[in-house]
């Protein structure tokens, strides 16, 4: 994806606070803080000479007058990072601390996570709408591509990985599936990998519930059936 010409990186993630909601075991997390524009500062790259002072402090006085446009509607299918596909169930104006703001209210179907967003925070969390039809053939190429280069490090791997997921980037996790489970059969996997993996199925699985119109099983048995033609592959190679 091409970034865009009005682009910033976004800052540290802002203080969060939780609590869950009372009856069964559903849990509700508030998640705070602002946001910025979103994405990388474009470079033209046929230009070396570097930005000035005085330019750098002209385009963060432009970035900072540029607001966040939370265009997510109740009803729309959406992905969080680290969490999964869910489907947003109201956006509406709730007061928090003492402050209005308003929210969108999200439920994680595959394990039964409620989350609730600022608006003007969706983009900075990387909230993004559930992959379309193309995508899923190119998500299709990734888990059935060769393994890449991990760390050999264990430690090292796992934070690799881990950054990967939390990127909430559709392609990044299902190279993070891919690898683990190619690793698992050919090395297999510690118990830190082993949970690792099964939470990123269980990501990749729930943003293919809505992608594919399927129910949680038809999902998973249709990201294992990806899998094991990757193993086939694998064996006979």
């Amino acid at each position: 994806m091409k970034s865009s010409p009005l682009s910033t990186e976004s800052g540290p993630r802002g203080p969060r606070t939780s609590a869950r909601a009372c009856g069964g075991s559903k849990r509700l997390i508030w998640s705070t803080g602002t946001c910025r524009a979103d994405g990388p500062l474009a470079v033209d790259k046929r230009k070396e000479s570097p930005i000035s002072e005085l330019d750098e402090a002209t385009v963060e006085a432009v970035f900072e007058d540029v607001e966040y446009v939370c265009d997510f509607e109740e009803g729309d299918k959406v992905v969080y990072p680290h969490h999964g596909a869910g489907l947003v169930m109201a956006k509406e104006t709730r007061e928090l601390m003492g402050e209005e703001r308003e929210y969108l209210t999200i439920k994680i179907l595959h394990n039964e996570l409620t989350v609730m967003v600022p608006c003007e925070n969706a983009g900075k969390a990387g909230l993004r709408r559930v992959i379309d039809e193309e995508e899923i053939k190119k998500v299709t190429n990734v888990l059935t591509d060769d393994v890449s280069e991990m760390p050999k490090n264990w430690n090292r791997r796992f934070k690799y990985n881990r950054e990967k997921i939390k990127t909430g980037d559709v392609f990044e996790l299902a190279e993070v599936v891919r690898n683990l489970a190619i690793r698992e059969m050919e090395k297999g996997l510690s118990t830190g990998e082993k949970q690792m993996y099964t939470r990123a199925k269980k990501i990749l699985a729930s943003e293919f519930m809505y992608a594919l119109d399927k129910d949680e099983d038809g999902a998973e048995e249709y990201l294992d059936g990806l899998l094991e033609e990757r193993f086939a592959a694998t064996a006979s190679a």
